[in-house]
C-alpha cells in the first residue's frame, strides 16, 4: 500500500478547534457583560476576590454553546468551562489540576475550581503580558495541542467499541454463545481492552494503535505488544492482538500467539479500516467457536 502523507489528523483536528471559536466568543461576551473589554483585560484584574467570583460565574453559567473534544464530541456543560479555562491559561485540567482540587478547601467544587485557576492566572498573566496572547489565534493553538493528546486516548477507545461492535455482530449471525466484556480487563497488572468469554474459555485481545513511524516511543510500542501476550499466555488465556499501524518494525514472525490481526493503514483511517478489520475478526471463527 502507498503510504499515507497527509497529516490527517492536523486536519481534523483543526476543523475541531475551528467548532471551538464559538466557545471562545461566548467567553469574550460573558467577560463583556461583566465589565471587561477582552480576555487580556480579565487576565490583567488586580482583585483578587472580584477575579473569584468572576471564574465562579462563569463555571456555574449554562449556555448552548459546545466545547468539543478531539473527536468533535461535545463536553458536558460545567466540565467544558473548567477545560476551557484551564487550557485558556497554559494548563492540563485532567492530568495536573484534577489532582490538586483535592486537596484545596471549599464549600463545594465550584468554590475549589475558581480558586486553583485563580491562583494559576495570576501565576500565567505576567508570563504572558501581551493581549495578542488572549487573542483567538493563540487560544486556539494552544486548544489544537491539548486536543491532539487527549484524541489519542480517545482514538483508542474508538477502536475498542469498534471491536466490539463487529464481534457482536459476528456472533449473533453464526450463532455463538460468547460474550464481549464491555470494559477493559486486568490481568497480572496487564490491561486488556476486549475480553471474548465462552463456557471454555477466554480470549484476550489487547488493541494497539500507532500513528508515525520511528521515535523511541517505537520500541515502547513493540515490547507493548510482546508483554501483552507473554502475560497473556503466562495466566493460560488465549491472546490475539490488534495492532493497527502505518509502519510497525516489530517482526510478526516472533510473536509468541498463535493469532494476530495486522492491519497496515494510519490509524486516522477508520472508514478504511473498520471493514478490513470486520473481516479480519470473522477469518477467526474457528478460535471463537472452540471456546463456545
Amino acid at each position: 500500500m502507498d503510504f499515507l502523507i497527509d497529516n490527517i489528523r492536523l486536519r481534523e483536528l483543526v476543523a475541531i478547534v475551528n467548532e471551538n471559536e464559538e466557545f471562545f466568543q461566548d467567553f469574550v461576551k460573558f467577560l463583556q457583560e461583566v465589565g471587561y473589554v477582552s480576555v487580556h483585560d480579565f487576565i490583567q484584574e488586580s482583585s483578587e476576590e472580584r477575579a473569584l467570583y468572576i471564574i465562579a460565574s462563569y463555571l456555574s453559567r449554562v449556555s448552548d454553546v459546545k466545547l468539543y473534544d478531539g473527536l468533535l464530541r461535545p463536553y458536558p456543560n460545567s466540565q467544558a468551562r473548567w477545560y476551557f479555562l484551564a487550557w485558556l491559561l497554559r494548563d492540563a485540567p485532567a492530568q495536573r489540576l484534577k489532582p490538586l482540587l483535592t486537596q484545596i478547601a471549599g464549600k463545594n467544587l465550584i468554590e475549589r475550581e475558581a480558586f486553583l485557576l485563580n491562583e494559576i492566572r495570576k501565576f500565567v498573566a505576567p508570563l504572558f503580558p501581551k493581549a495578542d496572547s488572549w487573542s483567538w489565534a493563540a487560544v486556539s493553538e494552544v486548544m489544537l495541542a491539548r486536543l491532539e493528546g487527549s484524541r489519542r486516548a480517545l482514538k483508542g477507545t474508538l477502536f475498542e467499541e469498534i471491536i466490539r461492535r463487529n464481534l457482536l455482530k459476528i456472533f449473533d449471525t453464526f450463532k455463538l454463545l460468547l460474550t464481549v466484556s464491555e470494559r477493559e480487563v486486568r490481568i497480572n497488572q496487564e490491561t486488556y481492552d476486549v475480553q471474548v468469554s465462552g463456557n471454555n474459555g477466554s480470549i484476550l485481545i489487547p488493541v494497539k494503535t500507532r500513528e508515525t513511524m520511528g521515535g523511541g516511543h517505537a520500541l515502547l510500542f513493540t515490547r507493548d505488544i510482546y508483554k501483552s501476550i507473554s502475560v497473556a499466555e503466562a495466566g493460560g488465556y488465549n491472546c490475539v492482538p490488534i495492532i493497527i499501524a502505518e509502519s510497525w518494525g516489530g517482526d510478526l514472525a516472533a510473536l509468541t500467539c498463535e493469532h494476530y490481526i495486522y492491519i497496515q493503514f494510519n490509524p486516522n483511517q477508520i472508514a478504511e479500516i473498520e471493514p478490513v478489520l470486520a473481516q479480519k475478526l470473522q477469518e477467526l471463527l474457528p478460535l471463537f467457536r472452540k471456546i463456545v
